[in-house]
């Protein structure tokens, strides 16, 4: 079967950011030799592009272009990138592989793997502040990656997690509703914001598209847990039956496996009732939602 025009255009959003990722990253050859090719194992060959994807088509159902859209595509790229390289260390989730491969701990060392997502980290935000934009869009798109991934994001959704792995204690619908809003959801809803900053859509339309974004982070964690679940590791790229194996809060813990197929229906329609008002035009974010559902890996 070929694929669909909105295949293509996906296909081609990875090729660029791609390209400016690699174009960003120091080159291997330059030194400090290791912590540079320790940044390119965790950004390079691998990963969904999700977060990149989200950046595209939110920018371009707005008329941003493309080449406007470079820049934050790949800043949030980034940060996501750091992110994993800071989970997946032993005083973390001390996990050994990640998008197919060895985590950057496991194929450098611990030291490196911070650095290099320290480095990642910062890289994010001199792409923004170099970005193909006016200042005070600039200017909000520093601030809005920067929250996404601080205390009031990433960074406290994480805190979150790890305060509730192992213990015991069992967490509410609501608390781990709450905890992965900020993990994962705040990335995911930074990446929208984004491309629509870019575009310099109005309030109500980016009240719609945070709507969205809040549903697709749930739906994209709950998906997550359930392969966890139910697929195995050289699928997944990442080990499998992880967060069982460390007493993990997730939703088929809390939820159960059933009722959390359910949550993901229901997120499901959440998502296509926040984009419906916007037109045709939103139908490549439409397009990422249901492929978050969907997804094997």
């Amino acid at each position: 079967m070929p694929e669909s025009p909105g295949a293509d255009r996906a296909a081609r959003w990875r090729v660029r950011v791609d390209a400016m990722l690699d174009a960003s990253l120091p080159a291997p050859t330059q030194a400090p030799m290791r912590l540079h090719a320790a940044m390119r194992h965790a950004v390079l060959d691998g990963g969904k592009r999700m977060r990149p994807l989200l950046v595209y088509a939110s920018g371009t159902a707005f008329g941003a272009g493309e080449r406007a859209l470079d820049a934050p595509a790949a800043a949030v790229e980034l940060i996501h990138a750091y992110s994993l390289v800071h989970d997946d260390l032993p005083s973390m989730d001390d996990d050994s592989l990640r998008r197919g491969k060895p985590t950057v701990h496991v194929a450098f060392d611990e030291a490196t793997a911070i650095l290099a997502g320290d480095a990642l980290q910062s890289l994010a935000f001199e792409l923004l502040a170099d970005a193909d934009a006016t200042a005070d869009v600039r200017v909000a798109m520093l601030r809005e990656l920067a929250t996404a991934a601080g205390a009031g994001g990433m960074c406290g959704g994480q805190a979150l997690d790890l305060a509730a792995t192992g213990n015991g204690a069992v967490l509410s619908v609501e608390s781990l509703e709450r905890l992965h809003s900020l993990k994962t959801g705040a990335l995911l809803r930074a990446a929208v914001r984004l491309g629509a900053l870019c575009a310099g859509v109005d309030a109500t339309t980016l009240a719609r598209l945070d709507m969205f974004s809040g549903a697709l982070g749930l739906a994209f964690q709950v998906r997550d847990d359930l392969l966890d679940v139910e697929g195995d590791s050289a699928t997944l790229g990442k080990t499998a039956g992880k967060d069982v194996a460390q007493a993990k809060a997730t939703f088929p813990a809390v939820l159960g496996v059933d009722a959390s197929r359910a949550r993901l229906d229901a997120l499901a329609q959440a998502m296509h009732d926040a984009l419906s008002p916007l037109g045709p035009g939103v139908e490549a974010l439409a397009a990422l939602g249901r492929q978050a559902i969907s997804r094997s890996h």
